[in-house]
């Protein structure tokens, strides 16, 4: 069961439509699809909001503590509710993946992303889930940090908010902890167009009978 989303991204009007902030674009709809609202809480230095269901509260947040620092608004709200790693769920954009693809998966390594860095090393574990919303590379590692902080190109914006729309049709499923089943979802590829059937051959009318 999940109990915590987290959606990671950079404060302020000059981060908000920037490649990292997918994970931000995320919970903004993941909270108005659950009739939540997000307010900020000092406690927890970011915006928050719980939701409660029939299992229990859920809370999402957005860290306002700036990226590298994510861990620091994850940790203490994590603690404060008991909230196991296995029982947090963070977005984030994915740099290995191209827009408009999409993985779920739980734990593993950070793959350079100084958010998730932080809040493993928060957290003291890495067996939180991750949503990874593709957003492509820049193809050289030197331009990673430019290429993250612009505003992806609107065909690319279409395709990264294709995957937020489709990755929350699964949210109950995540939020009940039916993660296989979301998994399953969440990897499906679209399935492919069915090829024409070749025409047959020609027919040519036969030419009227004279008496």
């Amino acid at each position: 069961m999940i109990r915590l989303i987290v959606g990671l991204g950079n404060p302020g009007p000059e981060y908000e439509d920037t490649r990292h902030n997918a994970g931000f674009w995320w919970v903004d709809r993941a909270v108005r699809q659950l009739g939540g609202s997000l307010q900020a809480d000092r406690a927890y230095h970011g915006l928050v909001a719980r939701v409660n269901r029939p299992a229990g509260p859920v809370w999402l947040l957005q860290p306002l503590t700036y990226m590298n620092l994510s861990g620091k608004s994850v940790a203490p709200l994590a603690r404060f509710f008991k909230i196991a790693p296995e029982e947090i769920l963070v977005v984030h954009d994915e740099l290995d993946l191209p827009p408009g693809q999409m993985k779920l998966k739980q734990g593993g390594g950070n793959g350079g992303h100084n958010g998730l860095k932080d809040i493993q090393a928060q957290l003291g574990s890495p067996n939180f889930w991750r949503l990874r919303l593709g957003i492509g590379h820049p193809g050289v590692k030197t331009e990673v940090a430019a290429y993250v902080l612009r505003k992806p190109p609107a065909v690319e914006r279409l395709s990264i908010d294709h995957t937020v729309d489709e990755s929350l049709r699964c949210l109950e499923l995540m939020l009940d902890g039916a993660m296989d089943k979301a998994m399953m979802k969440i990897h499906a590829k679209p399935p492919r167009p069915k090829p024409a059937r070749p025409a047959g051959p020609a027919t040519v009318p036969s030419p009227p009978e004279t008496s």
